[in-house]
């Protein structure tokens, strides 16, 4: 259902069952999916793909051109999975020749008033919190959360069911399963609660506990703590995920209570 005060580009895809609010703007090389309502005042610029069954408030603009001064018209997408919301106000760009397109995963929640720059990657089931802006490239992984008024830099990488604490900035990597908080942001704990909400049993929260242990709070630097931690525990799929991240950090990772 299409209101008659929304403008659609003919060019644009969109499914039968899609709403369109009035005063909605939908340009060209655009695809929504079934079920998706767009609320009024909504933008929709080239090279959205919406997937099924989403929600989008009034106000938010999707797929507006980067902002970085080297994109220069290149044809890229912004791809947002299906059973997402995005709230009020939200600004997400496309990509660049980088990656090509910015990605919000599936059942996501995008709080009002945040920003999701170009190349950007969310996993599925990630929540990023009113008013927090998340610079170019930037990885989040599955289950995140960001809550409110978090900076993000460009280029960090958030690993899988991590909690970041309000009014945070984040400029180096967090790795999977913590908490993370204080300026400069630092390590705060395993994310439990959030585990235990997502099947986690005890002796696995218990396990992944242990792992930031030696490598946090044992006054061991990261190279000999990995060592430590390959040697003494056994190898499992946690275990390996929070070796890998943390030796393919780039920007390197937060820090722990020992640092401060």
């Amino acid at each position: 259902m299409i209101q008659p005060l929304a403008y659609v580009n003919p060019g644009a895809k969109i499914a039968d069952t899609v709403v369109i609010e009035p005063f909605v703007t939908i340009h060209k090389n655009v695809e929504i999916g079934e079920g998706t309502w767009i609320g009024s005042n909504v933008t929709i610029m080239e090279g959205a793909r919406i997937g099924k069954n989403c929600k989008i408030f009034p106000g938010a603009v999707i797929s507006a051109i980067p902002q970085d001064l080297k994109f220069n018209g290149e044809d890229t997408t912004t791809e947002i999975g299906d059973n997402t919301t995005i709230r009020e106000c939200v600004t997400i760009n496309r990509g660049t020749v980088a990656k090509g397109k910015t990605v919000v995963g599936q059942n996501c929640l995008l709080m009002a008033y945040c920003h999701i720059a170009h190349d950007t990657i969310l996993g599925n089931h990630v929540i990023i919190g009113n008013g927090t802006q998340i610079a170019g490239e930037v990885i989040i992984h599955d289950y995140a959360i960001l809550s409110g008024l978090v900076a993000v830099h460009q280029f960090v990488n958030i690993g899988p069911h991590v909690m970041i604490s309000g009014g945070s900035l984040v400029r180096k990597d967090v790795p999977p399963y913590t908490k993370a908080a204080r300026e400069p942001l630092s390590y705060e704990g395993v994310n439990s609660i959030g585990l235990r909400r997502r099947g986690f049993t005890a002796e696995k929260i218990g396990e992944i506990q242990e792992i930031y242990r030696k490598l946090y709070l044992r006054g061991m630097n990261n190279a000999k703590a990995l060592i430590n931690i390959e040697t003494e525990m056994p190898a499992t799929q946690e275990r390996d995920e929070i070796i890998s991240f943390i030796r393919k950090s780039d920007r390197g990772v937060m820090k722990g209570y020992i640092s401060r």
